[in-house]
């Protein structure tokens, strides 16, 4: 295992690279908080783990690797645990590759995979997950925002016996838009979801293993982790993170981002409600219109008893539209019924304790 004090840079990397680690000063950027090891209860000093995950999804973060990687190991070294960090480059285009490969080839704990073009960051976490060997699992991003040094922190309130801890960036150093933007989000997601945290977006989270075992990541469905834990009964927690605003390259938030995000809250909310049960969604909103559209033609058969034409009511029209749309909801709710039933795995379910085999 190499020496913590002794890893340097790729030696093949760019000279800017040397300058910026150089220039890297751990007093000034990194803020000291009061971690696990230093708790003033005795009882909270003992950890429940064996072996801690770091999974961290990167794409084109080659500054900030160095730095980040010799941040976690000061962090993790004070708790005396085995862990591993598991980088996953998203298909980068600049050096992150040849950084990586160098961090690896110099500390065993340090792995690697690259995606041969970028997937996105949920593909990434999917892929971590499968690979850990901890029974716990911390994910970060790279680009120095998130503290490692708070890694501590998330294990104390994770060994309380919550199942996920979500980090909260209470104080926050982004752009304004990305700010305001996030705000609605958590609310809105809160709101429909019934979950009570503040940042479901933080990419500092732990999770015990059986968490990251029982949920599929896919799409942009990285930022509702929380959503969907819950939905597999798992208890969720939070706690105020320290952020620290981007030093080295640019966001990779933009407005697209946004909309994408509130399409994939649909996606979750049918997901977690009503993927074992899809009649109940169709076919409410098929009786929904089908009732509607009786009450409508039942008036208008009613004003045609009474010697009123019917030729120019577009009533008409919407009544006979809103039956056939009851019947075509309620039609596909009974396929999708079918498709559960036939489809149905174990494995679809999350278990907690179990004495047999």
């Amino acid at each position: 295992m190499a020496d913590e004090n002794n890893v340097t840079p790729n030696s093949e990397a760019p000279g800017a690279d040397r300058k910026i680690i150089k220039k890297y000063n751990r007093r000034k950027y990194w803020t000291k908080r009061k971690s696990f090891h230093q708790s003033e209860n005795p009882k909270e000093d003992k950890l429940v783990f064996r072996k801690v995950s770091i999974v961290i999804p990167l794409y084109n973060e080659e500054e900030s690797l160095n730095p980040l990687t010799n941040e976690i190991r000061k962090a993790m070294a004070p708790l005396n645990m085995d862990y591993e960090v598991i980088l996953i480059d998203d298909g980068s285009t600049d050096n992150s590759l040849k950084i990586i490969k160098e961090i690896a080839r110099t500390d065993k704990r340090f792995k690697f995979l690259s995606f041969q073009t970028n997937y996105g960051k949920s593909a990434a976490l999917q892929v971590g997950f499968k690979n850990v060997t901890g029974d716990v699992v911390i994910t970060m991003d790279a680009d120095l925002q998130d503290d490692p040094h708070e890694i501590p922190n998330l294990l104390a309130k994770l060994s309380e016996g919550h199942d996920v801890v979500s980090g909260w960036k209470k104080k926050r150093y982004d752009p304004f838009i990305k700010k305001i933007s996030s705000k609605f989000f958590n609310f809105v997601t809160g709101l429909l979801t019934g979950i009570k945290i503040h940042d479901f977006n933080c990419g500092l989270k732990a999770y015990k293993r059986v968490v990251v075992e029982n949920i599929k990541v896919y799409g942009e469905l990285h930022r509702y982790m929380p959503v969907l834990a819950n939905w597999k009964g798992f208890s969720i927690s939070e706690i105020p993170v320290q952020h620290h605003p981007r030093r080295y390259g640019k966001t990779k938030f933009g407005i697209s981002r946004f909309f994408k995000g509130f399409i994939d809250l649909i996606t979750v909310i049918f997901v977690t409600r009503f993927v074992q049960r899809p009649l109940h969604l169709f076919g409410f909103l098929g009786a929904l219109a089908f009732f509607v559209g009786t009450i409508v033609n039942s008036y208008l058969t009613y004003e045609w008893f009474r010697g009123i034409a019917l030729s120019n009511r577009p009533m008409l029209l919407l009544g006979i539209l809103l039956i056939i749309v009851g019947v075509q909801f309620f039609s596909v709710g009974l396929l999708g019924e079918l498709m559960v039933h036939n489809f149905q795995d174990d494995k679809e379910y999350a278990i907690k304790e179990k004495n047999i085999l």
